[in-house]
């Protein structure tokens, strides 16, 4: 699965559009992490704790983002997106969303058409 923030992928012909398609968690902070994360708030440095629930949030979101996506029979999603809100004191949802194509390459699709002649 091709997954991309821009519109089109380079060196593809995007050949059918499918639609939105969407991904996302909800996430809630553990006390015995937010102690540490205190500590280091405290002398400085990456929230560890924090850098790795969000990446852990992100890829899950991915996730299901790519087999909505494949359910439809994309083989890319263009238009990616990553947002972020908060539900409650210490929850958060991360939500993926973008849209669900099926591309070919461009080399492939202009064999399909007539040579140009010149007279």
């Amino acid at each position: 699965m091709i997954i991309v923030t821009a519109n089109h992928v380079a060196g593809k012909r995007i050949v059918r559009t499918l639609g939105l398609v969407r991904g996302n968690t909800i996430r809630a902070r553990h006390i015995g992490k937010d102690i540490m994360a205190t500590f280091r708030n405290i002398v400085g440095g990456e929230v560890t704790e924090y850098t790795k629930l969000l990446a852990e949030s992100r890829e899950q979101a991915l996730d299901r983002l790519v087999k909505e996506a494949e359910g439809l029979g994309a083989n890319a999603v263009i238009s990616l997106l990553l947002q972020t809100s908060m539900i409650q004191g210490g929850a958060a949802e991360l939500l993926a969303y973008g849209t669900a194509v099926v591309v070919e390459d461009e080399a492939s699709s202009s064999s399909d058409r007539p040579e140009r002649t010149t007279a």
